[in-house]
């Protein structure tokens, strides 16, 4: 049973850093896709980041350079650095995960997500 689940949310200033964090559990394959979105109210969801087990990655273009995936094997914990924040950039943040998909999807058409953690920036 696959589980993910977001910490790291908050409230920040513009021009601030919020580091997400995503614990995973449950799976039992070494291939599969990571990744993060968001959500804000009457918007669409937006991919953030994907990355796969080979190291590859792919960023939403206009987050590039202010947003940083990265994963710790020990832990099992993925997370999500977010510097220079925007007012704009005020959502629920949802990790994802999957078995089967590559990175040519999206990290919201994953199947697996956690809970979400919130992302307000004043």
């Amino acid at each position: 049973h696959v589980q993910l689940v977001e910490s790291g949310g908050g409230s920040v200033q513009a021009g601030g850093s919020l580091r997400l964090s995503c614990v995973v559990s449950g799976y039992t394959s070494n291939s599969y896709c990571l990744g993060w979105f968001r959500q804000s109210p009457g918007k669409e969801r937006e991919g953030v980041v994907g990355a796969d087990t080979n190291g590859a990655t792919h960023y939403a273009h206009a987050l590039k350079g202010r947003f940083t995936i990265s994963k710790d094997d020990a832990t099992n914990t993925l997370f999500l650095q977010m510097n220079n924040l925007k007012p704009e950039d005020t959502a629920m943040y949802y990790c994802a995960a999957d078995l089967l998909r590559d990175l040519d999807y999206h990290p919201y058409e994953y199947e697996h997500r956690g809970q979400g953690t919130q992302v307000t920036v004043s």
